[in-house]
């Protein structure tokens, strides 16, 4: 879909959400990583608001998250009580606008401005890095406080690997024979890790928003979170899914524009720090450190492999991909050493 047609169709989703405001002008800031874009919207007559076009996954779950995260925001505690962007709502009924064209069906979702303070540095100092780890326990505990007032979602991670266990065997997935038979091995091994671990019925779960690369969430001067904006890869689950995204934040490389998703910086040691610092305000389980790399094995079977032609630009998708074999799964169970964390925790 060209630029012209997403345009027209945040023009037709504007008029149809409230025709009194003309609009002035659209201009697309995207981060250019993903599928999805963004674009802010001005007015003659109104203040701008954010336009979101997707056309990844089903727009069901699309919107049934969307609704989720406004109920989160509406009633997450003070700090977070204006942390997240919330999506624009239409008699009492949040907003999405459906366009089908030739058959391939695209939604929009309006959002008002967010405050936006500091950004995080490319590479983190260690009082940036014990900032980080106290600030997302703070933020993972008030997530814990609202759970039981959200509305029920449809999915977990569970069903998402059921479902990509599916795509493999209907041949859904482009992918060779010799690649499939990794798909389900890895996926087989996911599904008996996190049962003997008793995922569904012993690990707490809260909201968690997984992608936390540094251009997704901003800070108040003193290091605290101020304002998060995207998302895409949102769900219920155990606050450990967090943590990968943090363990690239903190890691001596940093955050960067060309990226891989090895598992290695979650053995770091700027991110044992980060990690005894979150212990400090919101106590892990050994449970919950032994399904660390089950949260990183279902990234990459999730976002890399089931929806990463979806999701990512077609040069990114390829590279994750072939990343994902030749090297992500050979090495979750040598370069993760559960006993090194659990000792640092005093598990």
């Amino acid at each position: 879909m060209d630029s012209l047609d997403r345009f027209q169709i945040i023009r037709q989703a504007w008029e149809e959400f409230d025709d009194r405001n003309k609009i002035k002008g659209i201009f697309d800031v995207s981060a250019h990583v993903s599928t999805n874009q963004v674009y802010k919207v001005s007015f003659y007559d109104r203040k701008p608001v954010f336009a979101k076009i997707s056309d990844y996954g089903k727009f069901e779950n699309f919107r049934e998250d969307h609704i989720i995260v406004n109920n989160l925001s509406n009633n997450l505690e003070e700090p977070y009580e204006n942390f997240l962007a919330n999506s624009l709502v239409k008699r009492n009924e949040m907003f999405t606008f459906r366009y089908y064209y030739r058959g391939h069906p695209t939604w929009v979702v309006f959002y008002n401005p967010i405050k936006i303070g500091v950004k995080l540095p490319k590479i983190l100092d260690i009082k940036q890095i014990k900032t980080m780890g106290r600030e997302l326990a703070l933020f993972h505990k008030a997530c814990y406080n609202v759970q039981n007032q959200l509305p029920p979602t449809s999915k977990n991670i569970v069903t998402d690997i059921r479902q990509l266990i599916k795509n493999v065997r209907d041949c859904k997935l482009k992918i060779s024979q010799k690649h499939q038979s990794i798909v389900l091995q890895q996926c087989d091994l996911f599904l008996k890790n996190i049962d003997s671990l008793n995922y569904l019925t012993d690990i707490q779960r809260i909201p968690v928003f997984i992608d936390w690369n540094i251009g997704n969430f901003s800070l108040t001067p003193e290091g605290k979170f101020l304002s998060r904006w995207d998302y895409d890869w949102f769900r219920e689950s155990s606050r450990v899914l967090d943590f990968y995204f943090f363990s690239r934040v903190v890691s001596d490389t940093g955050d960067r524009t060309v990226f891989s998703y090895i598992i290695d910086p979650l053995m770091g040691d700027r991110f044992i720090l980060f990690l005894k610092e979150y212990h400090k305000i919101y106590p892990l389980s050994a449970e919950e450190v032994k399904l660390i790399p089950e949260a990183y094995r279902f990234f990459i079977l999730n976002y890399v492999i089931k929806d990463g032609s979806f999701f990512f630009r077609e040069n990114y998708a390829k590279k994750l991909m072939k990343e994902a074999y030749d090297v992500y799964f050979p090495t979750i169970d040598t370069n993760y050493k559960e006993d090194i964390l659990l000792k640092a925790l005093k598990l």
